[in-house]
């Protein structure tokens, strides 16, 4: 227990917490110790006034003695809306010292995606995916702080950060363990709901054991006044002192500073007037202390309030009506009263504003003594003086949020324009209130369904559910032009899809349909018909292949509407097992020149990811793998450049792995797969692409020989029924059913295939390659129903043979082989390798091989057999055959 006053460079603050400031000494050592050392992260909790600012200035002192590098930012009340308003202060001191290209050469790749979230690069044409922004903000961060080693990096009031800033976070926090970095948050320990919980959550997570602190004890408030008043305080007067302000330092440095300018007896007598004085410096208190310096000051004092943080003098001065020597005279009675003070530089940078208030309490309770109409009036003359400033829409947003609706047009457009710039920036959240602000005046009735589709068009990708909304709600209104009109439509559609409403996003399209002319418009929206039927797992729609099919019929891929159709007519003739030199004949009609077109692109919004995956899908199963590797890797290039880390990427990965696959690179497409299944996981369980990242690598782990690590796979992610309305490729069904036979689990696994052969048949897809649920299910069945295992086998061919490429032929005879003994089991198994060494998937030519090695007895094949599964990384195969060739 500290009894006598720290020495002369802690503050008061400081008292009773040796441990704290001791965990911070050690974290600073160990940092300075090691530039290959782990990162830490260490978290103070507390509630206001319990010192947690004066930890973070103790911090910034010895971290700055220690030779560190030390960069800090700290959230504000009034500005949680300001997106990435903490991060941009955060990295002020190394931004502005660098000129703009040494900037770029320090970020890469991520300068264009994090940067104009930064405020050092004009927004890029596309709007950026916010998952790819914050990837971007935590490389940025990353490649920084190995310059800058040692590196401290202190965020106060983390509570009232901003969404974004609070997302980076948790998602550097991470990311310490291989940079070497010390991170020291404080916040309060009010509880908080929504993303700012979640995210503080996964910060705390990562700091492990969160420091709370404590209030002062007796003995701690008695040796702190007696240091401040002098020794001769006696024990009732330093007792009454923790009495009233209950052990808070804040309240307790006041008090005392109160009793010094009030030249009180620190004895007995004196200690009833304690309470007088410490409702003076908090609360009501300190607003009439406020009022006592005079309205010229009150008035200074309110402006700088409602400014925030980095407070400029002019712009207050501005705001509160008043001449720049005023302001001044007004800023030095606030620092003799210690309610603001100049800020200082840190870190050899200048601050960012002039002033600040020296509490946030003092700021708090300041903003909130202004008379709430003339707050609000304030916020709209702020907004205006930050417009005139230069310093745009989206600055001026975060007070027009508190201006009262008032029919004002003008608003609206500020508020349309604010949202467009957050958009541009990877903020979608703040472009959202912006919006609903914009709504709230409301527009004009000719723009008021353009603002709804906006509003819409910002909410996609977090919010399908209330993008639905919007949207209905704006084409419910006149004012959407026709091809506005047409988007809007295909944004309803997805939104319905992703909230699992596939009925109702065909009705909503088709009902556009029917009320549009033949042209461009009437395909794009038949196209988007065809295309959600198209990726619906569930029954065949009446005519769905037949209209597709005679849709087609005319077309020439002239535009894009014509080429989506030939897509998604060559995707459905795929799964159902058509010929699949058509199949490759439609995709390839709709490209240019090999290329996807213009406006057709991986980035392009007009159409969407889905449309892409099918072509590439397309390809994979037809045996065209070279093109489906191509449009993959495409796809993922694409991606990291725009920045998109989130949903796109994960998908880009996970048919990157499909490929892979199916070309017998299983290492690889693990890799791929693993990636997309930790990108999924971001974006959120139970969404499509989370089923595809989990199937694709569960059927990549089956084939190498990992069954233990499936199952695992499958337990942690929930790989089982119900399973999602759309397709997912490969088949769930069909690959939990293997997944089921291969850990034992017999009649589990046959019952799953049989499942999985009603789902396939209800839905017309007949190839054996995409859902093989036959070939499977007819070795399961050999033993107890060898007649059902014949018919099975047989018609897997017949399909095989239909479709027409060597890997369905292949798997179809290697199948028949199984089923049979003796010669005629040696000669499918014979045919089953030819087909497949001329296939490009290499796996399951390693598995004919060595099948019919192991039915042949022949030493030579077994060892082809056994290079070919190692250089497939098919691990369960090449010990197979290691074994077959010991019993030979």
């Amino acid at each position: 227990m500290t009894q006598a006053r720290p020495g002369a460079v802690a503050p008061a603050s400081l008292w009773e917490r040796d441990e704290e400031v001791a965990t911070l000494e050690g974290a600073i050592a160990a940092l300075c110790a090691d530039s290959a050392s782990s990162g830490s992260l260490l978290m103070f909790s507390g509630e206001a006034g319990l010192g947690k600012t004066a930890l973070l200035a103790e911090a910034r002192r010895m971290a700055e003695s220690s030779g560190c590098a030390v960069w800090s930012a700290r959230g504000g009340e009034t500005i949680t809306s300001v997106p990435f308003n903490v991060v941009r202060q955060l990295l002020q001191p190394a931004l502005v010292s660098m000129l703009p290209e040494e900037a770029r050469e320090y970020l890469g790749d991520w300068y264009d995606i994090a940067g104009p979230a930064l405020g050092i690069a004009e927004p890029g044409e596309r709007q950026p995916d916010p998952q790819g922004v914050c990837d971007g903000l935590v490389a940025a961060v990353r490649r920084l702080a190995k310059r800058e080693w040692p590196l401290v990096l202190l965020i106060d009031d983390a509570h009232w950060a901003d969404q974004e800033t609070l997302r980076w976070l948790a998602a550097f926090a991470e990311r310490l363990d291989d940079l070497s970095v010390l991170v020291v948050v404080a916040r309060r320990s009010d509880p908080l709901t929504g993303d700012s919980a979640r995210h503080l959550d996964a910060v705390a997570a990562a700091a492990g054991p969160v420091a709370t602190l404590n209030a002062l004890t007796p003995a701690a408030a008695a040796g702190l006044t007696r240091a401040t008043l002098g020794e001769h305080a006696d024990a009732p007067f330093c007792r009454e002192v923790w009495a009233v302000t209950g052990g808070n330092p804040y309240e307790t440095v006041e008090l005392l500073a109160k009793v010094q300018d009030s030249d009180l007896e620190p004895v007995e007598a004196s200690a009833a007037e304690l309470r007088a004085l410490n409702r003076a410096a908090r609360g009501r208190g300190l607003v009439a202390r406020l009022e006592g310096l005079g309205i010229d000051a009150t008035r200074f004092a309110w402006a700088a309030a409602i400014l925030g943080t980095g407070i400029s003098l002019d712009l207050a001065a501005q705001l509160a009506g008043m001449q720049a020597d005023e302001a001044h005279r007004c800023a030095d009675l606030l620092g003799a009263a210690r309610i603001m003070t100049r800020t200082e530089p840190t870190n050899g940078q200048a601050p960012d504003g002039d002033l600040e208030f020296v509490h946030p309490l003092i700021a708090t309770a300041v903003y909130r003594s202004i008379p709430d109409a003339l707050r609000t009036a304030m916020h709209g003359q702020a907004a205006w003086a930050v417009t005139e400033s230069g310093r745009g829409a989206a600055a001026a947003s975060r007070h027009l949020l508190e201006v009262h609706p008032d029919d004002d047009p003008e608003l609206v457009e500020q508020m349309r324009e604010a949202a467009r710039e957050h958009l541009a920036v990877g903020a979608p959240d703040a472009a959202r209130r912006c919006l609903e602000r914009a709504l709230a005046e409301p527009p004009l009735p000719d723009i008021h369904a353009r603002v709804l589709y906006e509003l819409g068009c910002a909410t996609l990708l977090t919010a399908p559910a209330t993008t639905i909304g919007h949207l209905r709600a704006a084409l419910d209104r006149p004012g959407l032009e026709d091809d506005m009109r047409v988007d809007a439509v295909f944004r309803l559609s997805q939104a319905l899809l992703h909230n699992d409403q596939l009925d109702e996003a065909v009705r909503t399209v088709d009902a556009e349909v029917a009320r549009l002319a033949p042209g461009p418009a009437r395909m794009r929206l038949q196209a988007v018909h065809y295309m959600w039927e198209g990726v619906h797992a569930g029954e065949e729609r009446s005519g769905h292949s037949r209209g597709l099919a005679d849709l087609v019929r005319t077309c020439t891929g002239r535009d894009n509407s014509e080429r989506a159709l030939l897509i998604l007519r060559g995707f459905d003739a795929m799964t159902r097992g058509e010929n699949a030199e058509e199949v490759v004949e439609l995709c390839d009609r709709a490209l240019v020149n090999g290329r996807l077109a213009p406006g057709l692109g991986w980035t392009d919004t007009e159409w969407g990811v889905e449309l892409l995956l099918m072509l590439g899908s397309a390809y994979a199963y037809a045996d065209r793998l070279d093109r489906a590797e191509s449009l993959f890797s495409e796809a993922l290039h694409a991606y990291v450049k725009a920045g998109w880390s989130g949903g796109h990427l994960s998908l880009a990965n996970a048919y990157l792995g499909l490929a892979h696959r199916r070309r017998g690179r299983l290492a690889d497409a693990e890799t791929y797969q693993r990636k997309a299944l930790r990108l999924a996981e971001r974006v959120g369980r139970g969404l499509p692409l989370y089923w595809s990242a989990t199937c694709g690598l569960i059927d990549t782990l089956l084939a190498r020989g990992h069954v233990g690590e499936a199952t695992e796979i499958a337990e942690r992610y929930d790989f089982h029924s119900p399973y999602p309305s759309t397709i997912v490729l490969p088949d769930c069904r069909s690959v939990r059913g293997r997944l089921l036979l291969a850990a034992g689990r017999a009649e589990d696994g046959i019952n799953e295939l049989e499942a999985a052969e009603k789902a396939a048949t209800a839905r017309g897809h007949y190839n054996t390659v995409l859902a093989p649920w036959a070939v499977d299910l007819a070795r399961a069945l050999a033993a107890e129903d060898p007649a059902r295992a014949g018919a099975l086998a047989a018609d897997a061919r017949r399909q095989a043979e239909r479709f027409g490429t060597d890997t369905a032929i292949g798997e179809a005879l290697r199948c028949a082989a199984a089923l049979e003994t003796g010669r005629r089991a040696v000669h499918l198994a014979a045919q089953a390798v030819t087909y497949l060494e001329a296939s490009p998937c290499q796996y399951e030519h390693a598995a004919a091989r060595v099948e019919y090695g192991i039915l042949a007895r022949s030493v030579p094949e077994l060892k082809k057999g056994l290079t070919l599964a190692r250089s497939c990384g098919a691990d369960g195969l090449a010990a197979r055959t290691e074994q077959a060739l010991r019993d030979l």
